[in-house]
């Protein structure tokens, strides 16, 4: 062989030599980046970690809260609210009657004919509207013009099936799903924003005077007759229904609950005792705090930079508003430190809430042997294409870990609820039977997340106890509730009944 021959082979020798190195050095590369991301999930998951023995404990520290809320005004982080409601719903309500439900980044308008006598809701009508962002942040009369508005649109259309009695004028039960002092059965002061809302001025307002301010400004005749919590709207619509109703909870945007308590287990009410001996409670649950959490990094930095920092602390693990801003956390991170999508980070990935909870359930339920539904939220939302398989099933698992820690810590605050109504154990001779009314796009589309709490309760109450307690989907509650509210608290009631 020649010189100039030997010389090409060396340098080919070489070269692929070089190309070699450069591949092994990019796969070695490419293993430490993976070998890192999966010890950020791995430590994620262990830091979200629900044993039993752990949601036991969050159970115990929910039903001392509870105490501590009954026992006196601020002496809990729970607020544990008098709702004024001692009445709930008979069945034997008869009329037309609206409701306003603003529980979030959407409100309803809804109208219902009763028929007394057991007869039930005889017809029925409502809409949805999506309110500005603008408007979240805005004035509290932007706010509430625009819902009188909408309000005033729908009674404008209301048809020949719903008949208010003549020389009557239309009656609204009112669900306001914000933390609400109140002072009677129809009016209450903003205690604070929660899901996403902040107009400083609202608060220490009365909002049934807000409301009905703006319904003046609209020429619209009708009177607010019962502001309702939409978890304690939720208990109403469900006991209307099933008589075993004791207890509400909400799983949406954002998260609460509400139970019957007896009136003379509440230290802090001075007024007399209602003739019914009972009073409905709303908990404002989601504000509960306790050292047995399992928080992790990602919670702390979501909370420190949300609009209400050291608040509602339970709501931002386990509600609709913030599992998937979690998700987005967890991968932003292995994205910086482990370059788990490239090189680069996506910039969409570091937008804050741009992935949302039914994002998060869509990819958690793919069920398609490619993951094709994860490949297409990940394209669509945070523009990231050709993400491989094993990638894709990393992000499941993420979505998984988020909504089991949920689901499992809304079980034991369910149980927390159970053991202060003293239902967690079966008296011997006993027949009780109790009904838990629940409401929420999160509890109703995510269906993963549903699965995981009722397990986590099942396996918390044993099986004896189990067989007594009934988790049921209590569809569109808050909005029925607070008609049927308004209907039990009418200004013509006593006329009716006479």
């Amino acid at each position: 062989m020649g010189k100039v021959a030997v010389g090409i082979a060396v340098v080919c020798g070489v070269a692929v030599a070089a190309a070699a190195a450069v591949v092994v050095h990019r796969e070695i590369k490419k293993s430490a980046r993976w070998v890192k991301a999966m010890e950020i999930v791995q430590g994620f998951e262990e830091k979200c970690g629900t044993p039993i023995s752990k949601l036991r404990q969050v159970a115990d520290a929910m039903t001392v809260e509870m105490h501590a809320g009954l026992a006196s005004e601020g002496g809990s982080k729970l607020k544990m609210l008098i709702s004024y409601v001692d009445n709930l719903p008979t069945g034997n309500e008869k009329g037309l009657f609206y409701a306003l439900d603003l529980g979030g980044t959407n409100f309803r308008v809804l109208r219902v004919q009763l028929g007394g006598n057991d007869i039930g809701i005889v017809n029925q009508q409502f809409e949805e509207v999506s309110i500005p962002p603008s408007l979240m942040t805005g004035t509290s009369d932007a706010l509430f013009d625009y819902i009188a508005a909408e309000l005033a649109k729908f009674v404008a259309q209301e048809g020949v099936d719903f008949q208010l009695t003549p020389g009557r004028q239309r009656e609204l039960g009112f669900t306001f799903s914000f933390p609400v002092m109140q002072s009677s059965i129809a009016s209450g002061t903003l205690l604070r924003w929660t899901k996403g809302f902040s107009i400083d001025e609202a608060v220490g307002q009365d909002v049934v005077a807000e409301l009905t301010k703006a319904m003046e400004r609209q020429g619209l005749d009708m009177r607010v007759s019962a502001l309702v919590n939409d978890t304690v709207g939720t208990l109403a619509g469900g006991r209307y229904s099933n008589n075993d109703v004791v207890a509400a909870v909400i799983l949406g945007t954002g998260s609460n609950a509400a139970y019957v308590e007896r009136a003379h287990a509440i230290p802090k009410w001075h007024g007399l005792l209602p003739k019914s001996g009972e009073m409905v409670i709303n908990m404002e649950w989601g504000n509960f705090r306790s050292s047995h959490l399992p928080l992790t990094e990602y919670d702390h930095a979501l909370d420190a930079e949300s609009l209400n920092p050291g608040e509602q602390i339970y709501e931002k693990v386990i509600s609709g508003m913030y599992l998937g801003e979690i998700v987005r956390r967890v991968l932003c991170r292995m994205a910086e430190e482990a370059a788990f999508f490239g090189d680069t980070v996506p910039p969409k990935l570091k937008v804050p809430f741009i992935l949302r909870t039914p994002v998060m359930s869509a990819m958690h339920q793919d069920t398609s042997p490619d993951l094709k539904v994860v490949a297409n939220k990940l394209k669509d939302i945070l523009e990231i294409s050709n993400t491989s398989l094993k990638m894709r099933k990393v992000i499941v698992e993420l979505c998984n870990i988020v909504a089991t820690r949920g689901a499992r810590l809304s079980a034991a605050g369910i149980l927390g609820i159970l053991k202060k109504m003293g239902r967690d154990t079966i008296k011997e001779g006993e027949k009780q039977r109790t009904v838990i009314a629940m409401d929420g796009g999160l509890y109703e589309h995510y269906t993963e997340y549903r699965k995981w709490l009722e397990n986590a309760l099942n396996e918390l109450l044993g099986e004896g106890v189990s067989e007594t307690i009934v988790v049921e989907h209590s569809n569109d509650g808050s909005g029925i509730g607070a008609a049927l509210l308004a209907a039990s608290h009418s200004q013509y009631l006593e006329m009716d009944e006479s």
